[in-house]
């Protein structure tokens, strides 16, 4: 029985990881190369940063190998996390970098969207409450 929640774990563990892999696949060939440079415009600079870090977590969480990219994958918010308050604390208090990090890493969360169509709660759905399917 034990052995059985193993199992189930990695098996969701490998699902989630080839979930996100795809993604960050798919995200990198859209993207495709940036028009301008990095040093012209800011938001090129941004999506270019974006797009580096991505393909370097997709790339780190490849190198650790089949059973342990998922635990790769499981601590790089946390690194990024740590990043992000460390360069925010740098930064004028009335700029109010907090809030445009916190703003940010909601945005990130959206955008990783649901896992399933079936977002796993178990709730009556005739509430008001807004789903983003």
């Amino acid at each position: 029985m034990c052995g059985d929640v193993d199992e189930d774990a990695g098996e969701l563990e490998d699902a989630l990881y080839s979930r996100f892999l795809a993604h960050v696949r798919a995200l990198l060939e859209q993207r495709g190369p940036s028009a301008a440079t990095p040093s012209e415009d800011s938001y090129a600079y941004m999506d270019k940063l974006f797009a580096d870090a991505l393909g370097r977590c997709a790339r780190d969480g490849e190198a650790a190998g089949e059973g342990a990219n998922y635990q790769r994958l499981s601590v790089q918010p946390l690194v990024f996390a740590r990043l992000a308050g460390f360069l925010a604390g740098h930064l004028a208090l009335d700029q109010d970098p907090l809030r445009k990090v916190i703003e940010a890493l909601m945005r990130g969360y959206a955008e990783a969207g649901p896992a399933e169509a079936d977002h796993g709660h178990d709730h009556d759905h005739a509430h008001e409450h807004g789903h983003h399917h």
